[in-house]
């Protein structure tokens, strides 16, 4: 079996919740480059820079190596799409709270559906 690298994107992007939310990780992307939100710049970078990496044609591993080639991709998928979803849901959180807490009061407790 022949994996491509478009498809083995495809197959780590199907992970549950992801599709939807992609015009959050722009917006937190867009709101981070303008100093709206904060956070620290490695937790955004890296799994960009992770996501990047699986996307692009420069490997550390070629992908004519098959088995290798492919686990490098699917390890760098596996460390960055779970973090970059924990990164979009705290921020999430951050614009609800922003948006529903007039003045200096914070939310305390919530769960994130």
């Amino acid at each position: 079996m022949k994996y491509s690298k478009l498809n083995l994107a495809k197959e780590a992007i199907a992970h549950k919740g992801f599709l939807k939310k992609i015009p959050d990780i722009f917006r937190m992307v867009n709101m981070w480059r303008k100093g709206t939100y904060p956070v620290k710049s490695i937790d955004l970078i890296l799994p960009l820079v992770g996501l990047l990496y699986v996307i692009s044609p420069i490997d550390i591993i070629p992908d004519f190596i098959v088995v290798a080639g492919v686990l490098d991709d699917l390890a760098v998928l596996s460390l960055a799409i779970p973090k970059l979803i924990r990164e979009v849901d705290k921020f999430l959180l951050w614009e609800a709270e922003q948006k529903y807490s007039p003045g200096g009061t914070k939310i305390i407790d919530a769960e994130i559906v």
